[in-house]
């Protein structure tokens, strides 16, 4: 038997061979953060710049080569960006006299925009975005199988002059000529920033066939004292389909997809961030989320919303124009601009909106320009509209002062004709009256309804003008928000947990103008008849409900719109007692009536005859069915 020999060459070349293997099992370990999904990779800001350093330990040249090989590795094309040194957490400022714009390296976004000139409602700086609360991001995909993301990448910040203008362009660079940019630009004593999105020389990095998604999402701050109130104003508001505006649902969660959206905004009560951009968004997602769900909790936001929409190359390359407003919700500022986004305030629909815009805002706007005191101007203003609107208040009174002097006859009528046998003939027979002596039921209603559009358009006006924002009048320390004299220890459901005084006065005034409004409507009424409800006991009804519903759910609205109602009812009632007591006389009105009853009566009308020949028809049909019985 061969005896066995050590052999140093084969241990030599087994170690040499376990080393080889150790040093390619270290170098290819896996790697933290990457996620590999049919072999493209997403890059995120963590993977830019290799593996954090602790403290404040110095890094050797060994090390700064690694984490560039590294950077090198991940990010591939856009590894020259991480290069350039650039501090993640580096920011740049522009401002002017309005804003405060802050713009981060870090996804070459915005995160803090102030709006000078505004406090909160506890005399705190006013932001629209900071800490984190925004996020603006662009997702694309790459040549080189990876996907990024702009908010995790960092941008090279070059700040500049353009006449009067700030310019700060925020570039990614692949090199020096080619990247992809962000340029803000601000100009002096203005709320809208100059926004642009491009790649130059991208063409062969960027890959056409992945998805390019543009998303912008934002939680929206309380600003305002009384955040139930504040989260019904706020809302997602957008224009789409060349002029189309449209909104989210205020109430609760809300998603919609749409197509051609011009612009969209993020709304609050008093301020909104406006995205407008040149070219329509062929098709945007849009949603919003209600955070603020309990009036017992505080809460710091309101509703959460975000959109999202597919960018579209041209020529391989991206190139979007956008313009940014952060500011005010101030209708003649947002119009102004000529972008149809006074739009986003809303002043009701039709013809409440018409109202408002073409009536309501100069008015308003003309007494603001000499009245310092904001309560001042919302007192002239209801003095303006009652007196204008004084004619329909005195032609319904003249109308029910004439039914009033008519109604002993039309008792009359509905003695001779007892019965429902004889509805018919007794609706015949008031109508001949009324037509002989030339009274109309609809002369007292026409006049009141055509006062609808104005009410409704005031209810809209005052919560949507910022020019009540934090002004005070007597003991309300802020006309936009609830006026409270008294914090309740507990909570009381749909009322709150506070009294608001300028609510109780206008329920109590409207309760004496519905009071008067009562006896006027029962002057107007005919006569009750058998078979028909009774509408004095609607009304009596009606006159509680109404103050009682004033009184619940506008404790927690803006003092302004509860100052007006005061003071609205007030004059009304004043201009009702003039009328009864100095203007109309029933015993002319009574000599009048009995002159138009001799005059021979006038042709009918078309309309007129066909609606008796109707009512005659169906008399004839009830008699007969009477003989058959």
């Amino acid at each position: 038997m061969e005896e066995k020999k050590f052999d140093a060459n084969s241990i030599i070349g087994f170690l040499l061979l376990g080393a080889i293997m150790l040093w390619f099992m270290y170098t290819n370990k896996p790697e933290e953060q990457v996620q590999e999904t049919q072999n493209t990779e997403t890059v995120t800001e963590a993977q830019q710049f290799g593996a954090p350093v602790a403290g404040n330990l110095e890094t050797s040249p060994l090390s700064d080569s690694i984490a560039n090989l590294e950077a090198q590795k991940r990010l591939g094309d856009f590894a020259y960006s991480a290069s350039l040194g650039s501090k993640e957490n580096g920011t740049t400022v522009i401002e002017n006299e309005l804003l405060k714009i802050t713009v981060s390296n870090k996804g070459g976004q915005i995160t803090e925009a102030l709006v000078k000139n505004y406090k909160t409602y506890d005399s705190l700086p006013l932001y629209i975005i900071k800490d984190a609360n925004a996020a603006f991001n662009i997702n694309f995909g790459t040549t080189s199988n990876r996907i990024f993301n702009t908010k995790d990448l960092v941008f090279q910040p070059e700040l500049s002059k353009s006449g009067e203008n700030t310019i700060l362009s925020m570039k990614l660079k692949v090199s020096e000529s080619k990247f992809l940019e962000y340029r803000y630009e601000l100009k002096p004593d203005n709320y809208m920033l100059g926004f642009s999105v491009r790649s130059v020389g991208l063409s062969a990095v960027i890959n056409s066939s992945n998805a390019i998604n543009l998303n912008f999402d934002l939680k929206s701050y309380r600003h305002e004292k009384s955040i139930k109130y504040e989260n019904q104003m706020t809302a997602l508001v957008y224009e789409k389909e060349g002029g189309k505006i449209d909104d989210l649902s205020i109430s609760g969660d809300d998603e919609e997809e749409e197509s051609e959206v011009s612009w969209f905004g993020f709304k609050q009560h008093f301020f909104s961030t406006i995205l407008i951009s040149e070219t329509p968004l062929k098709t945007a997602k849009l949603s919003s989320n209600t955070l603020f769900k309990d009036v017992a909790k505080d809460s710091v936001f309101t509703k959460a919303f975000q959109v999202a929409a597919p960018l579209a190359l041209s020529g391989g390359e991206l190139n979007y124009n956008f313009e940014l407003f952060v500011g005010p919700n101030d209708y003649e500022l947002l119009a102004s601009y000529d972008k149809n986004i006074e739009n986003i305030v809303d002043l009701g629909w039709g013809i409440f909106g018409w109202i408002n815009k073409h009536a309501f805002i100069p008015l308003f706007s003309l007494l603001g320009g000499f009245i310092s005191s904001y309560g001042l101007v919302i007192i002239l203003m209801t003095i303006v509209v009652r007196i204008f609107m004084s004619p329909l208040v005195y032609k319904s009174y003249l109308s029910s002062a004439r039914m009033k002097v008519l109604k002993p006859e039309m008792t009359e009528i509905n003695e001779k004709y007892p019965g429902k046998e004889n509805a018919m003939k007794r609706q015949q027979e008031t109508m001949a009256l009324q037509r002989k002596a030339g009274v109309s039921m609809m002369a007292g209603c026409i006049p009141a309804l055509l006062q609808m559009p104005v009410f409704f358009a005031l209810f809209r006006f005052f919560p949507a003008a910022i020019d009540l924002r934090q002004q005070g009048f007597l003991w309300a320390d802020d006309l936009s928000s609830y006026d409270s004299i008294y914090k309740l220890p507990f909570t009381i459901p749909m009322y709150g947990d506070h009294i608001s005084l300028f609510p109780i006065l206008a329920s109590v005034a409207i309760f004496f103008y519905m009071r008067m409004s009562q006896s006027q409507q029962m002057n107007m009424q005919q006569p009750a008849q058998e078979g028909m409800p009774d509408m004095q006991k609607m009304m009596k009804m009606m006159m509680y409900f109404s103050p009682i519903m004033m009184l619940v759910f506008f404790n927690s609205y803006g003092a302004g719109l509860s100052l007006y109602y005061f003071i609205s009812n007030l004059l009304t009632i004043t201009i009702m007692l003039v009328i009864k007591n100095f203007i109309i006389d029933e015993d002319k009105i009574h000599a009048q009536i009995q002159e138009n009853k001799k005059r021979p009566e006038k042709k009918k009308s078309k309309f007129r005859q066909r609606m008796d020949d109707a009512m005659k028809q169906a008399q004839e049909q009830q008699a007969q069915q009477k003989k058959r019985k």
